[in-house]
């Protein structure tokens, strides 16, 4: 369940420390603990929470997996819950992480589909300038890698909706293709509604909770609620363009199938003509044309081929053959 648990120190890039000297070392004051966790049972959370005085209720929240994303203020902590994206087998799947934030400590808790927060880790520690603020860097590197990853599933996905116009700009209807883009427009749902509350929740980390996040800070944070109302943007202009292919497939279908019907409906009609003509010899007439006049025949089936051919061209004059 522990995935690093470090205490980070001015002019210290971070220390292995245990879970039990944790209430110790919280105590010095310009020191920090950056705890990792992943999926913790109930057992484990009610030590933590002990070592670190966190609410119970944010305990409570924090060993449910089904959090919406949201932002609570604790006494002097944090709580944070934000939605994590991840692409397996082009299947979009969701994750969380929740955040517990101090004036001297940063929990993260991640739970279901997430990448491992590692490389946030070393970026970190690599920058003791802005570590001096304390919990409020690491939060950020993780935000932020957090929006670099809905980002990047965003570019993925609009390479996928370029491909889907395509073959959605026809006139042949084709079933696949439009399940295909009802399940593109699920995973861009997804992702919108995983983008949209980081930006209120930065909104909260910008303009209050001083005591948390210092004013150089700020602008940090505010940078990855830009990114995220970018994101927003894009999944919904991606979502619109969809909508509208998908009615631009429906119209040419339609179309075309209205072209068909104006095609069948002008050879019906042509083919009246001689229905009418050659369904007379079947009655009892006493003047029949091939039995009274020798050019009776040749006649009828005369006029009836240029009736024909006269219909077809003016059908073929005005489109619809």
């Amino acid at each position: 369940m522990i995935v690093s648990s470090r205490v980070y120190r001015p002019g210290c890039a971070g220390e292995e420390v245990g879970v039990d000297d944790i209430s110790e070392v919280i105590k010095e004051p310009e020191a920090f603990i950056w705890l990792g966790l992943w999926q913790p049972d109930a057992e484990f959370m009610a030590k933590i929470k002990e070592e670190f005085g966190l609410h119970e209720l944010a305990v409570e929240d924090a060993l449910n997996a089904h959090q919406r994303p949201k932002i609570e203020h604790y006494g002097e902590s944090l709580f944070i819950v934000v939605k994590t994206v991840c692409v397996k087998d082009n299947n979009c799947e969701m994750g969380e992480t929740h955040f517990f934030v101090g004036k001297n400590f940063l929990i993260s808790i991640r739970h279901g589909a997430s990448e491992s927060y590692t490389p946030v880790r070393k970026q970190a520690s690599e920058n003791p300038a802005l570590l001096k603020y304390g919990p409020a860097y690491p939060l950020y590197c993780l935000l932020d890698f957090i929006v670099d990853r809905y980002a990047e599933l965003s570019t993925s996905l609009n390479e996928r909706v370029g491909q889907m116009e395509n073959e959605l700009f026809t006139s042949e209807f084709d079933r696949q293709s439009v399940q295909q883009v009802y399940t593109m427009r699920r995973h861009l749902l997804t992702l919108r509604n995983a983008a949209l509350p980081l930006e209120e929740i930065c909104n909260q980390l910008i303009h209050l909770h001083e005591d948390l996040i210092p004013r150089p800070l700020r602008a940090y944070i505010r940078d990855v609620q830009d990114h995220a109302r970018h994101v927003v943007t894009d999944a919904e202009d991606m979502r619109e363009m969809l909508t509208s292919a998908m009615q631009v497939n429906l119209a040419l279908v339609t179309v075309q199938q209205n072209e068909v019907v104006k095609k069948l409906a002008g050879w019906g009609a042509i083919l009246v003509i001689p229905t009418v003509v050659f369904s007379m010899y079947g009655m009892n007439f006493e003047h029949m044309p091939e039995l009274k006049s020798l050019y009776g025949y040749p006649l009828a089936v005369g006029l009836t081929l240029v009736a024909c051919g006269g219909l077809w061209a003016r059908l073929r004059r005005s489109g619809w053959l």
